[in-house]
């Protein structure tokens, strides 16, 4: 089976040379790349494309933020842990598409749980934020399926109901089911939110 490839970003090079190495201890996880910026991130990531970045929130020349915003734009497959000390970010991380948000307090026990979560398509909140999060009005958005994601790239891109059944060798009905169940796994209103959430994330 194909390993897991994991690139890490963090500006303290010993930082990140020490969660490599723990990584790499695990036999279906491979560390494919380092980066100590944001702008260094997004240019490894030109060559190496890895089923899971792990970045800070504090780095030099493109931050933490922006970082998760551009990796999800320009690699909406990729998947985002934030790994941090910070923990008044969760939210603007969150909403700029991280899947995953663990303080580096908690990294010792609940690094590997993390990476499984987000691995299986779920979303992960380091155990100190969870009820913080509960509490909040941000919602982390449910994974959508293959054939969700498939779908909306097609309505992304201006596709009729009728088009996408044409494409897609599925039914009409079938479509507006999926798209109905697209709008409530990303807790969105309508099509124009639908079609506003695409192009944000990169799939229009």
């Amino acid at each position: 089976m194909e390993n897991y490839r994991i690139v890490l970003a963090d500006d303290h090079a010993l930082f990140r040379q020490g969660l490599g190495k723990i990584i790499e201890g695990v036999a279906d996880l491979e560390v494919t790349g380092e980066a100590g910026d944001g702008l260094e991130l997004l240019s490894l990531l030109q060559t190496t494309v890895p089923h899971m970045v792990i970045l800070d929130i504090s780095m030099p020349r493109l931050r933490g933020i922006e970082a998760v915003r551009e990796v999800k734009k320009r690699f909406p497959a990729v998947k985002v842990l934030v790994l941090t000390m910070y923990r008044e970010y969760l939210h603007q991380a969150l909403s700029a598409g991280a899947e995953g948000y663990l303080l580096k307090e908690d990294a010792d026990r609940e690094l590997f749980s993390a990476i499984d979560n987000i691995r299986q398509g779920r979303s992960y909140i380091s155990p100190r934020l969870r009820e913080e999060l509960a509490d909040s009005e941000v919602l982390v958005p449910e994974p959508l399926s293959a054939r969700e994601t498939e779908v909306l790239n097609l309505i992304a891109g201006g596709k009729s109901n009728r088009d996408i059944a044409e494409i897609l060798f599925i039914s009409v009905r079938t479509v507006e089911a999926h798209r109905a169940t697209i709008l409530s796994k990303l807790n969105l209103r309508n099509t124009a939110d639908l079609v506003r959430y695409a192009i944000e994330k990169g799939f229009a």
